[in-house]
């Protein structure tokens, strides 16, 4: 307690982000203190908190993410994206930057007020299997991303229980015990849609960039469809995931969309 953060606030793609300048080391919170400012309704409100820190592996910088709940995670696509800007304004960097995350060196590219993003080489890919999920049987894929995505395919989206299902396959014995996100995407015109569960927000998302590219992926390996595959996400947005086959994995991922500027404050903790 006693310590104020000087913070700005982002979006990827609607999936909001606290985001504070800590190259200096000047801050070091707890998993509660994070949690109070993640917190909707007592603090800022996010769904994660992301620290900028000195790069300690050869990158430009170092991205520290943590999810609402205070818990550090390996990696999030939107936040990546977010950090990409935000070094642009804080470091005055252009063009491409590279940081580090608990999931290898990610490079990323400003072209305007978006964001490609050259994410981490995906791997633990599964074969489909069939899982019992709060009563129902699911057909479901999995791909790590840079964090564990399971994607369910479905005919009905907007009809479908995110919440439920979802909670269900976070916490799903086959996936124990650290748990997985969940994905559930449907096939639109010019490519899919996508809702996502997120472990550690414990809720749906407005977007989830690893997800995002974990869906794509995967559905189209399953379609024979070829890069780059666009995907429309619960916040209204699309992004562009690009990718080259590499045998059964891929190769040369990256994701494409916006990271806005959404404000600046402070606040005490």
């Amino acid at each position: 307690m006693g310590m104020t953060l000087t913070f700005t606030k982002m979006n990827g793609a609607g999936n909001d982000f606290v985001m504070l300048d800590n190259r200096s080391l000047q801050y070091s919170l707890d998993k509660a203190a994070i949690a109070r400012v993640c917190d909707r309704h007592r603090g800022v409100g996010g769904d994660g908190l992301i620290a900028v820190e000195p790069a300690t592996d050869g990158a430009d910088f170092k991205m520290r993410y943590y999810n609402a709940d205070g818990g550090e995670a390996e990696m999030c696509g939107n936040g990546a994206r977010s950090v990409a800007r935000f070094a642009s304004r804080v470091a005055g960097r252009t063009g491409s930057v590279k940081f580090e995350t608990l999931a290898g060196i990610i490079g990323a590219e400003l072209i305007g007020e978006n964001v490609r993003l050259a994410m981490s080489k995906p791997h633990s890919h599964a074969a489909p299997v069939e899982l019992d999920v709060a009563g129902e049987k699911l057909t479901v894929h999995f791909l790590n991303t840079g964090v564990p995505h399971a994607v369910v395919f479905v005919s009905d989206l907007e009809g479908t229980d995110i919440v439920k299902l979802g909670r269900a396959l976070r916490y799903h014995p086959h996936f124990a015990p650290k748990g997985t996100n969940a994905n559930f995407i449907a096939t639109i015109p010019g490519g899919i849609a996508i809702r996502t569960y997120e472990r550690g927000v414990e809720d749906e998302t407005l977007a989830c960039g690893t997800g995002v590219t974990a869906a794509a992926l995967l559905w189209a390996a399953a379609n024979g469809a070829s890069s780059p595959v666009s995907v429309k996400v619960r916040g209204g947005d699309t992004m562009q995931v690009g990718f080259e086959r590499d045998g059964e994995g891929w190769s040369n991922v990256t994701l494409t969309g916006p990271a806005d500027f959404t404000f600046e404050g402070s606040v005490a903790i």
